[in-house]
């Protein structure tokens, strides 16, 4: 790789996305889903796990976890996608938000049975004690949210 590029991945879809360092600074968007990418000092928002790094992101964090189970050709999961970012903003002090795509990672998605998308299953202390299928509102999400909490 060269010395002035930089890989991003895009906080919506996961792609690496390669920029040059001569371009950091410029509204720089996602080569897949066409989202703007952040680059530097990032917001709370959702984190994107794998099945490398599930453990220690989901199953050892010490709060309570949402993790939406989704695939970037899903019409429902880039529906639901803003709304997650929204709650991952508002609830970033009580509750990691974060996103597991299944195409990418199908060790974990079978692990939890995952047979449709999107699929959101709430973990506290490393076990699952909730799942949600389907599209769902904001206000429906933040209801399952506040009793986890």
């Amino acid at each position: 790789m060269n010395q002035d590029q930089l890989i991003v991945q895009c906080r919506n879809c996961g792609t690496k996305n390669r920029i040059p360092g001569s371009r950091i600074h410029d509204r720089a968007v996602c080569g897949r889903c066409r989202r703007p990418i952040t680059v530097g000092a990032s917001s709370p928002g959702v984190v994107n796990v794998t099945d490398s790094n599930f453990a220690r992101e989901v199953l050892e964090h010490a709060g309570p976890v949402l993790v939406d189970f989704w695939a970037p050709w899903c019409g429902p999961c880039r529906m639901v996608s803003p709304v997650l970012e929204e709650l991952a903003k508002e609830y970033s002090t009580r509750l990691k938000i974060a996103k597991l795509n299944v195409d990418e990672n199908p060790s974990t998605a079978s692990r939890y049975s995952i047979r449709s998308i999107p699929s959101m299953l709430f973990f506290k202390g490393g076990t699952a004690v909730h799942t949600l299928m389907g599209a769902r509102s904001k206000e429906e999400l933040q209801r399952h949210i506040r009793s986890l909490l």
